[in-house]
């Protein structure tokens, strides 16, 4: 090898040495995401754009804009959720927009009371619980969100058997709901989030359709005691028109307990119209926040006092009861 300071032959050419490299690094290639939504959007923009705007109206491109973007940040992790897995982005722009058919059009459900949930703050939702499969939930966490005026997200507390199915307990953590345990409701309530709670449980939901809109026990109160140390305000929501969705009229229980299940409902429609059995009845619904229960009044101490505990217990069951009541006798049909 010659050395720099040798001498170049005869006949060799010199090439001088540049006092930086006369070439650029490629610039990386675009993300797969990235370029899908440059070639859909290029291809409405251009041929497919008249024949969209007919399809869809005006306004189609901000929508098939927001939708592109979605899929964007999906694709490349570019969200977030909370300690919980509450992720906001895909509640909103996916799971509620699935739901707000069944409540808008197919139970048309006239809310009643929103106002009562404070505009920020913590705040406990306590329901009724009915109709053997658990749409009420569901249906209460999109009334509130779009019927609210600061359209709140409602974090349920469900049951361990929630968690541990297959996909439903993942789209269930997705959606903000979390395990039914004082910590968990603890922690959401001095955040300052509305936190719903069901304290029938699957007696409620499992409850034979001749005990429709009777109350079941609501355990030992440990909902109230959790409003207690946050200081928030407990809101009863009475629910009517759930329980004729799914009338149960049978429990095959043997089959429920080899399957691991609470019960296993027989309807007038299931098992006998086998999937078509799984369609709910088109009833139509009422939900309404009754006043707020305030709680900020007691030290955070007193959720260790039983009786206290117990004496708002009975309150919130008996005003969710009286008010069920009243809702029932105002009601022209189970379908109207």
């Amino acid at each position: 090898m010659t050395s720099a300071n040798e001498p170049v032959p005869d006949g060799a050419k010199v090439i001088p040495i540049e006092s930086a490299p006369s070439w650029q690094p490629e610039p990386p290639a675009p993300a797969l995401a990235d370029r899908i939504a440059d070639a859909v959007g290029g291809a409405l923009a251009g041929p497919l754009g008249t024949a969209a705007t007919r399809a869809f109206g005006k306004g189609w491109e901000q929508r098939a804009a927001d939708g592109l973007g979605f899929l964007r940040r999906r694709v490349t992790g570019d969200y977030e959720v909370d300690e919980f897995g509450f992720d906001r982005e895909l509640t909103e722009e996916v799971l509620l927009s699935m739901l707000r058919p069944l409540a808008e059009k197919y139970f048309r459900i006239e809310v009643r009371g929103i106002e009562n949930i404070p505009a920020e703050g913590g705040a406990l939702i306590v329901a009724n619980h009915s109709g053997t499969v658990p749409l009420d939930a569901l249906m209460t966490q999109i009334v509130i969100h779009d019927h609210h005026p600061q359209r709140r997200h409602l974090r349920m507390l469900a049951a361990d058997l929630v968690f541990v199915l297959p996909v439903v307990g993942e789209l269930a953590r997705k959606a903000g709901h979390t395990l039914a345990c004082a910590e968990d409701a603890q922690a959401l309530l001095e955040r300052g989030e509305v936190v719903g709670v069901w304290p029938e449980g699957f007696k409620g939901i499992g409850k034979p359709f001749s005990e429709r809109y009777k109350l079941q026990r609501f355990g030992r109160g440990g909902f109230v005691a959790s409003a207690l140390r946050a200081g928030v305000p407990i809101v009863p929501c009475s629910i009517v028109g759930a329980e004729e969705t799914y009338p149960m009229i049978g429990n095959a229980r043997t089959l429920a307990r080899a399957l691991g299940l609470p019960y296993l409902p027989i309807t007038p429609t299931f098992p006998w119209l086998g999937p078509l059995g799984a369609v709910p009845l088109p009833t139509k619904w009422t939900i309404q926040f009754g006043e707020p229960i305030a709680t900020d009044g007691h030290p955070p101490e007193a959720a260790e006092d039983p009786m206290l505990v117990f004496d708002l217990t009975d309150q919130v069951r008996e005003t969710i009861q009286h008010t069920l009541y009243k809702l029932l006798v105002q009601r022209r049909s189970v379908f109207f």
